[in-house]
């Protein structure tokens, strides 16, 4: 077996994850799968390359050599690649996205301002991902979120711009829960409540929750991590737990969303992309088109609606 870049690619995520778990998880493929690939690639550089403990794994000596290569290659190729992709006449604008609501009506609007541009957008669960596979040239632009005063870390070559610089975060709790008869929730009347989130939750929401709920005299307790949105929903319609969630989420049968009294937790959401890929007019274009549709979202529910006309230093410019 000869090494290629998808060897190398493991290699830097094994590094930079610190897991081969979470390795895994940024890579799309099972852990099992993974080990696996690893054990051959230990074969091809006659040595272990990570050494493995409780808290996760860390580079040998042999380990930190192939790394550094594996980095540099991939370096060069990420360069060629942003290079020729530059020099394309249209190229298919990749788009990285969080799971934020206002995706579900993005296509939409960047048809209207890129038409006949091919747009290629990825949900990924990990604002961490996104901005590592951004530096890496596998995507164009990002679209993420960042909670309390959490700053995501963006690799060299990438410009950002703020959409929204401030959103209110909400409850969502089930409808047969004692506290949905209310308008707007106290934090503190949420403490022992059962709380689910996703898988992994990197832009800061984990943290800047437990210091809110700290705050208000609690720990929060949360039980279950769950990517899939539905899986979610339908967990916390049958009342087993409640979750954060942005004041633009749609209406879920069984479920209702109730802001939380005084703003304790709120959220920005922005865009960044490869200066290298994105011209400024294209990634103004971008903006405008995620503006659009953070905009048709509001309507969803009728406080936010009020909370936001308030607040027109928050509205996007979309001139």
């Amino acid at each position: 077996m000869q090494l290629e870049l998808r060897h190398l690619e493991a290699v830097r995520a094994i590094a930079e994850a610190g897991s081969l778990g979470r390795a895994a998880m940024r890579l799309g493929v099972s852990q099992p799968a993974l080990s696996a690939q690893l054990r051959r690639i230990e074969q091809v550089t006659g040595g272990e390359l990570f050494v493995r403990s409780r808290s996760g794994v860390a580079p040998t000596p042999l380990g930190e050599f192939v790394l550094s290569a594996a980095r540099r290659v991939l370096g060069e190729m990420d360069a060629l690649t942003a290079g020729t992709r530059a020099a394309a006449p249209h190229p298919t604008l990749r788009l990285g996205c969080v799971l934020l609501v206002l995706v579900d009506r993005l296509f939409a609007y960047l048809e209207e301002e890129l038409p006949g541009h091919e747009v290629d957008i990825t949900t990924e669960h990990s604002a961490t991902t996104l901005t590592r596979m951004l530096g890496a040239g596998k995507y164009d632009a990002i679209l993420y979120g960042e909670v309390g005063d959490h700053e995501v870390p963006l690799p060299d070559g990438v410009a950002a711009r703020t959409l929204i610089p401030k959103e209110p975060a909400c409850v969502r709790l089930s409808a047969t829960h004692p506290l949905a008869v209310q308008e707007e929730i106290e934090l503190a009347d949420l403490a022992g409540e059962t709380w689910t989130a996703l898988t992994d939750d990197d832009d800061g929401g984990p943290e800047a929750m437990t210091d809110v709920c700290l705050q208000a005299g609690f720990t929060p307790k949360l039980r279950y991590r769950i990517a899939d949105r539905k899986m979610r929903w339908e967990l916390i319609a049958a009342g087993r737990a409640i979750s954060m969630c942005q004041p633009t989420s749609p209406h879920v049968e069984g479920t209702v969303l109730r802001p939380l009294a005084g703003d304790p937790l709120t959220e920005r959401i922005r865009i960044a992309w490869n200066r290298a890929a994105v011209t400024e007019q294209r990634a103004g274009l971008l903006y405008r088109a995620a503006g659009r549709a953070y905009l048709d979202s509001i309507p969803n529910n009728t406080f936010y609606r009020a909370w936001w006309e308030a607040r027109p230093e928050l509205h996007p410019v979309l001139v």
